[in-house]
C-alpha cells in the first residue's frame, strides 16, 4: 500500500470565522453563514445539488498541527485526555475536517451554507450529500 499520494483542493472556504480560539467547536453552536468557493474545473460536480439539501463538507484544517494523539475533549481540561481518533478534535494526524451543512444559496460556484466553524481560507477536499436511504443517492 503506498504512503504518499496527493489531494487537490477543490475550493476553499470564505467565513468571517478567522480566529481559530473563537470559532465554535461545532457548527450548530453560533458559527456564522458560510460560502464555499469552488474551482472553475469542478463546477460540473455540482449538478444535483439544491438549496435546502444536506452535505458533509470535507476540509483540510491547514492550521492544526499534526502530531497531536491525545486531547482532553472539547479543551475542557477537567476532561480526561483522550485519543484524537475518539473525539472530534482539528488536531490529528490528518487534520480532515468533517462538516454537516445545509446549503442556503447556490451562485455559480458558490454555495452559501449554514453550520460551518471552518476559518476563512480552508481548503476545502469534497462535499457528499447526507444519504436518507434513498436508492438515488
Amino acid at each position: 500500500m503506498p504512503d504518499d499520494f496527493t489531494v487537490t483542493a477543490v475550493g476553499r472556504v470564505e467565513s468571517t470565522l478567522t480566529d481559530r480560539a473563537a470559532a465554535p467547536k461545532q457548527g450548530p453552536e453560533g458559527s456564522p453563514e458560510a460560502w464555499l468557493v469552488f474551482e472553475p474545473s469542478v463546477l460540473d460536480a455540482l449538478d444535483g445539488l439544491r438549496p435546502g439539501d444536506r452535505v458533509f463538507v470535507l476540509t483540510w484544517l491547514h492550521l492544526s498541527p499534526r502530531d497531536v494523539l491525545r486531547v482532553h475533549p472539547r479543551d475542557d481540561l477537567a476532561a480526561p485526555m483522550r485519543g484524537v481518533f475518539a473525539t472530534r478534535s482539528p488536531d490529528r494526524p490528518n487534520p480532515i475536517g468533517l462538516h454537516p451543512v445545509e446549503i442556503l444559496e447556490i451562485a455559480g460556484n458558490r454555495l452559501r451554507v449554514r453550520d460551518l466553524e471552518a476559518l476563512d481560507g480552508t481548503p476545502i477536499l469534497d462535499v457528499k450529500p447526507v444519504l436518507t436511504c434513498s436508492p438515488d443517492t
